[in-house]
């Protein structure tokens, strides 16, 4: 797979600046990542509960589950999280604000206690 290059002025009008359009991009990013994470681990487990036997001791073989094979290729195959972010951010379907500042009154305030 190649490597896709990004114009970001023109997929972030909404942003204030590219910095900020990257962040945004990065903090869905891992959101999307977590999801994709607890939803692969929810089903290897649900595999797992399932193919669960009586295992012997004296079998030792290790050989890989085609199942589990199938729902791993399942989620290589996926867009990566970053693109899906971008593509979020493109089409302005995220919606993010900024963090508001204390006033410097109150700063000094909170200092000299």
């Amino acid at each position: 797979m190649g490597i896709k290059p990004v114009d970001l002025e023109k997929q972030t009008p909404r942003a204030s600046g590219i910095y900020e359009a990257i962040i945004v991009a990065a903090k869905r990013a891992r959101q999307i990542h977590n999801d994709i994470k607890i939803e692969l681990n929810q089903r290897l487990e649900t595999l797992a509960a399932l193919t669960q036997t009586v295992d012997s001791e004296d079998e030792t073989d290790v050989s890989a589950n085609p199942d589990q094979l199938k729902i791993s290729l399942e989620f290589e195959q996926r867009s990566k999280v970053t693109e899906v972010a971008l593509q979020e951010l493109a089409g302005e379907r995220l919606e993010w604000r900024a963090k508001e500042e204390e006033p410097a009154e109150k700063k000094d305030e909170e200092e000299t206690e």
